[in-house]
């Protein structure tokens, strides 16, 4: 039988996403959620879904909003307002500018900021995409350390860059991860009937949604924003619900791992 797991990132980063996550949540499909704890809707969003029977995952943010430690303890990751550097900051950086020690820094924070939201360990570990090696290596140190599920990024992908072949091992689980809400020509039904009507039953296919809706703060800070809510839609469709049942696939979350 194949199995599937379709995770949603980014609850918490305007309210219009939050409300988009929950829809996908209670009328739709999504089981694993990631949750970014520093962000002023964060709050907000966690109240929408605490109660709901998912995985909450803690998707560690370094690139927008205000960190929760003090900007001066992690003077490489913020600008001269002691926000967070920006994604696009990120991407056009000749070099890894992120100082490990001061990763685990804010790791730790964010850390403890979701066990003050939830009373409980995240169900799964893993970060919001910038392009820094320094970044995924502290997140996956701090994660051995503290006996978490960490969902990494294969070796050699850049995050916004899994294609169908990538895959990762959690636990003793293989999983393959597909995010393509970046290219251009996204649709994510192809996207998705790509995926599962693939020859692979070796292990879990995984495809990364960031769905929500849109409000001006989101429209400010993130360069993705229509594939949202194309994902909303596509996560809430019947048809797709209806697909899953006839083929016998089974829909896991990150605590199947």
């Amino acid at each position: 039988m194949k199995k599937i797991l379709l995770r949603a990132d980014d609850l918490g980063y305007s309210e219009a996403v939050n409300y988009g996550i929950e829809k996908t949540v209670k009328e739709g499909l999504i089981r694993s959620v990631g949750v970014m704890v520093n962000m002023p809707a964060t709050k907000h969003g966690v109240h929408l879904l605490k109660d709901e029977p998912i995985a909450f995952g803690q998707h560690t943010n370094f690139c927008a909003g205000q960190p929760i430690s003090n900007p001066k303890l992690i003077p490489s990751l913020v600008d001269k307002d002691g926000m967070f550097k920006t994604s696009s900051v990120y991407r056009k950086a000749e070099e890894d500018f992120v100082h490990y020690d001061e990763a685990l820094i804010e790791i730790e924070a964010q850390y403890h900021r979701f066990l003050a939201l939830f009373n409980k360990k995240p169900d799964y570990f893993e970060g919001h995409a910038v392009a820094s090696a320094n970044f995924f290596r502290a997140l996956e140190d701090f994660a051995q350390e503290n006996v978490l599920k960490y969902s990494g990024i294969p070796e050699g992908k850049e995050p916004n860059d899994l294609d169908e072949g990538s895959y990762v091992f959690i636990n003793q689980s293989k999983v393959y991860m597909t995010m393509e809400s970046m290219n251009k020509s996204y649709e994510p039904y192809n996207t998705f009937y790509k995926m599962v009507n693939g020859s692979r039953e070796d292990g879990v296919e995984m495809m990364i949604f960031h769905p929500g809706y849109l409000d001006d703060y989101i429209i400010q800070h993130s360069s993705l924003l229509f594939p949202r809510t194309k994902e909303v839609t596509f996560l809430t469709d019947p048809e797709i619900s209806n697909f899953l049942i006839d083929k016998e696939i089974d829909c896991l979350d990150y605590r199947d791992l």
